[in-house]
């Protein structure tokens, strides 16, 4: 697609870096001593399940999509399914992005998949979906209470997502100043509902709490869905403004253009689209640098999970994919590092 040579060429070199392994320098008659000589590693498991809990008592499962290889702190991805999803609902779009070099962290959503448990006074209690209700959602986003985020007396969904990637972080294996959310459906709301909250932590001396959010990507924005909207969000300047937004849709997704022309009234001179059905890209006539905001919209009737996790059966066609694109919006606003 016309729109991929934006996008993919600030992509190309991070790809070939990550595609490169190191040389060994040893003769092969020392190599094979010191294998012989070592003992052996035993592999990691390219994904690993973590249990992480919210302040208000919920159990919440999450996947960590490791990167192959050993790359350093590559950058990392928050990946939030649509309402009645899971982590494997988007899971062949967290593997292929590990694929990409960009590590990923998918949780369960309180009342979906293995997250459905909580702590209480009299014992445990069962949350399901289906009974979820507007106070349970905004309780995912929450992240908030005292000046340090670390003893935080509010602490959601993402929120404890985000503390485990922390960890990782200041152990030099993640990349937290590279750090993307990605929602697919409702999910897109409780992003951008989280990114307003990491948006609020003042700083302290030692340093910045919040705005570690680089940029979201909306897979099928919903407009309104169990009395969560869109506009809420989109009153904040962060939103409005500021954060680097990519919109992926398909081809009748009217919620997702909505939301992007709404954008784009706030970003006059910083928009770029692909709309199904045009024979070439259009960008903001007075656009200077990369823009801030991205509508791509696919040929597809495929909304929400199955559009997050759709791949091309046509190798050639592979750089549409909602990976490929993902992988070139994160590279073009957050690049790697010269020695990386």
């Amino acid at each position: 697609m016309a729109f991929s040579a934006r996008i993919w060429g600030a992509s190309r070199a991070a790809a070939t870096a990550l595609a490169i392994g190191l040389t060994g320098l040893a003769t092969p008659a020392v190599a094979q001593e010191a294998a012989a000589s070592a003992p052996a590693k035993k592999p990691r498991e390219p994904v690993e399940k973590l249990l992480l809990e919210t302040t208000d008592g919920l159990a919440i499962a999450a996947w960590h999509y490791r990167v192959a290889g050993e790359a350093a702190r590559p950058p990392v991805v928050i990946l939030l399914h649509d309402l009645d999803g899971s982590h494997a609902t988007v899971e062949p779009l967290a593997k292929e992005l590990a694929r990409r070099g960009i590590a990923v962290v998918a949780p369960d959503l309180r009342g979906h998949g293995a997250s459905t448990t909580r702590q209480t006074a009299g014992g445990e209690e069962t949350i399901e979906a289906r009974s979820l209700k507007k106070p349970d959602f905004e309780a995912m986003t929450l992240s908030q209470g005292g000046r340090v985020r670390d003893q935080s007396a509010v602490r959601g969904d993402i929120e404890s997502v985000r503390n485990w990637i922390k960890l990782r972080a200041d152990e030099g294996k993640l990349d937290i100043d590279r750090l993307f959310v990605v929602g697919s459906g409702l999910g897109c709301t409780l992003a951008a509902m989280w990114a307003i909250n990491d948006a609020a932590w003042p700083d302290l001396v030692a340093g910045p709490q919040g705005r570690q959010v680089r940029g979201l990507v909306f897979i099928s924005p919903v407009w309104s869905s169990r009395s969560l909207t869109v506009t809420t969000v989109l009153a904040a300047d962060l939103i409005r403004r500021e954060l680097p937004v990519m919109v992926l849709a398909g081809r009748d997704d009217r919620d997702a253009v909505k939301l992007f022309d709404q954008l784009k009234r706030q970003r006059l001179n910083e928009w770029f689209e692909q709309r199904a059905g045009q024979a070439a890209p259009v960008k903001a006539a007075k656009l200077e640098g990369s823009p801030t905001l991205y509508l791509l919209q696919r040929d597809s009737d495929l909304t929400g999970d199955q559009l997050a996790s759709m791949r091309s059966p046509d190798p050639r066609r592979a750089g549409g994919d909602p990976a490929a694109l993902i992988q070139g919006f994160i590279n073009a606003v957050a690049p790697p590092a010269a020695d990386e």
